[in-house]
């Protein structure tokens, strides 16, 4: 018996069934797979925002520090240090931290001074790129400040205004001077967002007076598909008396739910994948019951109940293979049109959070060979499984009833 062929007549001998049920599998194969690569999409954006944009790789603190981020706490031999994780193939910036209040108007707020080291930050974060208005710090204008658009809006301010801060430096002496907002940031995080006010390093150790020393090193890998644990112990091995952590410690909420986004995705999968086997196990019924005389008379001239559940099986999966390729090319066309435009969802709300990193209000897909394989992969379980009794009612047909059956 030439099972293959046999299994392509039987599809095509009701070939109006056999197109609604195909139909219906490359229809939730295709949207499963935009699903997947909007969640990749979605993901991807905030590992970027969370590592890209602020934390870095891995902080290197002195130990207490992040518990308790006091003034004098500091890496005494930062300058050094920072220099040889560079030498050791790695990017790394220092930064300062100071805390105050900032004044516009009757405005005022509660922020964190971060000092930026102009000749470095630049290799481990991209936040000199996400300046919603105005420009980047820069090393020639000591009193340009950049700040996040929330702490913006709270203290009323537009580029070119003055802010002033007050706060007190590490000699004990009141800090305040009188600054000029050069330019404002896009969504970044809570944090950065609502109280960050960016200065440079120089600036900063005039103001606090903070000669020397840093409060953290950010590190960035030189390959970031290189192993982040592996990297981690590194930057421990070159500063071991100082704390080392990576990104996913520092963020552990956001480590956990971009753990949890690849089950959630075949959660999607397969309650989606359940409507359809409903209909695949409706029409493969619908199959052997048109068709149970066919296979007693097969029955009785020695076909074997195997042959039976194996050709069953082939004609289900000569269409869910269809299924696949049609849903395949058609998912694959909607999440590369989605990574190109994505979905702008700005006119719900200004900004989105993920964990407290701030997400970009356009939704773009990201297409990775886990967000094709994963559907396809499932469709073929859940036909499979979904053709399981159809295939063994017609291997248990007895011939004589078969033949007889009305």
């Amino acid at each position: 018996m030439h099972i293959f062929s046999l299994a392509t007549r039987n599809v095509l001998r009701n070939w109006h069934r056999s197109a609604v049920t195909t139909g219906a599998m490359a229809f939730a194969a295709a949207i499963m797979i935009l699903f997947a690569a909007l969640m990749d999409g979605l993901l991807r954006d905030s590992e970027r925002t969370a590592v890209a944009m602020n934390l870095g790789d891995a902080q290197i603190h002195r130990h207490g520090y992040l518990a308790d981020p006091d003034l004098y706490s500091l890496l005494d031999d930062a300058a050094a240090l920072a220099g040889n994780l560079r030498s050791h193939g790695f990017h790394a910036a220092m930064r300062l931290y100071g805390f105050g209040l900032a004044a516009a108007g009757t405005a005022s707020a509660g922020v964190q001074l971060r000092g930026v080291d102009m000749d470095n930050e630049a290799s481990v974060t991209l936040l000199h790129r996400h300046v919603l208005q105005g420009d980047w710090l820069a090393a020639d204008d000591p009193h340009g400040i950049v700040i996040g658009r929330k702490l913006a809006r709270t203290l009323a301010v537009t580029l070119g205004d003055e802010i002033v801060f007050v706060g007190q430096a590490s000699d004990g002496s009141m800090a305040n001077d009188l600054y000029r907002v050069r330019g404002i940031l896009k969504s970044v995080g809570e944090d950065v967002d609502r109280a960050a006010v960016f200065i440079t390093i120089p600036a900063f150790r005039d103001l606090m007076a903070l000669p020397q020393g840093a409060h953290e090193i950010a590190v960035m890998r030189s390959d970031r598909n290189s192993d982040l644990d592996a990297a981690r112990e590194r930057v421990a091995a070159l500063a071991p008396q100082y704390e080392v952590r990576d990104w996913r410690q520092l963020r552990p909420v956001v480590a956990r739910l971009l753990d949890m986004a690849d089950i959630q995705t075949i959660v999607m999968v397969v309650i989606t994948y359940v409507a359809v086997a409903t209909i695949i196990l409706n029409a493969m019924l619908m199959s052997v019951f048109e068709r149970i005389q066919e296979f007693g008379v097969m029955k009785a001239v020695g076909v074997t109940p195997w042959n039976i559940v194996a050709l069953i099986y082939l004609e289900t999966m000569v269409q869910t293979a269809v299924a696949a390729g049609a849903g395949g090319l058609l998912g694959y066309a909607a999440a590369n049109y989605f990574t190109d435009h994505g979905i702008d969802l700005s006119h719900m709300a200004s900004g989105f959070s993920f964990g407290g990193i701030a997400i970009d209000p356009v939704w773009r897909a990201y297409i990775t060979p886990q967000s094709l394989l994963v559907p396809i992969t499932f469709l073929f379980l859940i036909a499979a499984a979904a053709v399981v009794y159809p295939a063994l009612k017609a291997a248990l047909i007895r011939p004589v009833s078969a033949i007889h059956y009305r």
